[in-house]
């Protein structure tokens, strides 16, 4: 089985992590930069909201996705077919331009002799999304650790999501849904199962 590899976080390769003063006066400098004062009353409280708020949008960095899947259960039924999550709520910032992407995960997994709490699944899905991302990544990311941390038989994941960096700048197509899909173990393997996890998706 595959051994999960993750980005490492900025915070890892810095000399140090800036101060929440620092991140405060970048926030200053950018609305400075394009044309405003920071000092006028409507914005005087930004750089401290908007430091706040990114604590919140990138909390995942300090989370770890594979102890969320830690405790798993003996299953006595003896289970053995698909477990599938459809519309996992997410949102998740380009890594391109910080700029907002949003839409849903449909999760799938097929359990070897375990199984996990169904929160635990979503937990996943979340953490990964609160840190800088492409959907391209994101779905890679919460399909290995699924894999690596359930040891399942196989994991299907498919996300739609839509980018506000596509709608908002550039080419402004505000309508465009991105579709991204991982297979892995049984799922990759085998069509009809992939076919079944598509219909059951698409329902």
């Amino acid at each position: 089985m595959k051994k999960l590899t993750l980005p490492t976080p900025v915070t890892a390769l810095s000399p140090r992590r800036p101060s929440r003063a620092e991140a405060e006066e970048a926030v200053r400098t950018l609305i400075a930069w394009s044309g405003d004062n920071p000092a006028r009353p409507g914005l005087e409280k930004t750089p401290e909201r908007v430091a706040e708020a990114f604590g919140e949008y990138f909390k995942g960095y300090k989370q770890d996705a594979l102890a969320e899947l830690a405790q798993t259960f003996e299953d006595p039924s003896g289970y053995n077919e698909m477990v599938l999550l459809k519309d996992i709520a997410f949102e998740s910032h380009c890594e391109h331009h910080i700029a907002p992407f949003f839409g849903s995960a449909h999760v799938a997994y097929l359990p070897s002799d375990r199984i996990v709490g169904l929160s635990k699944i979503a937990r996943v899905v979340d953490i990964f999304a609160r840190r800088l991302q492409t959907q391209e990544s994101l779905t890679e990311q919460i399909a290995t650790t699924l894999e690596e941390g359930l040891q399942a038989r196989g994991v299907a994941i498919m996300m739609s999501a839509r980018h506000h960096c596509m709608a908002a700048r550039g080419v402004q197509q505000r309508d465009v849904a991105t579709v991204t899909f991982r297979f892995l173990g049984e799922f990759e393997r085998n069509s009809a199962l992939r076919d079944r996890f598509m219909a059951v998706v698409r329902d």
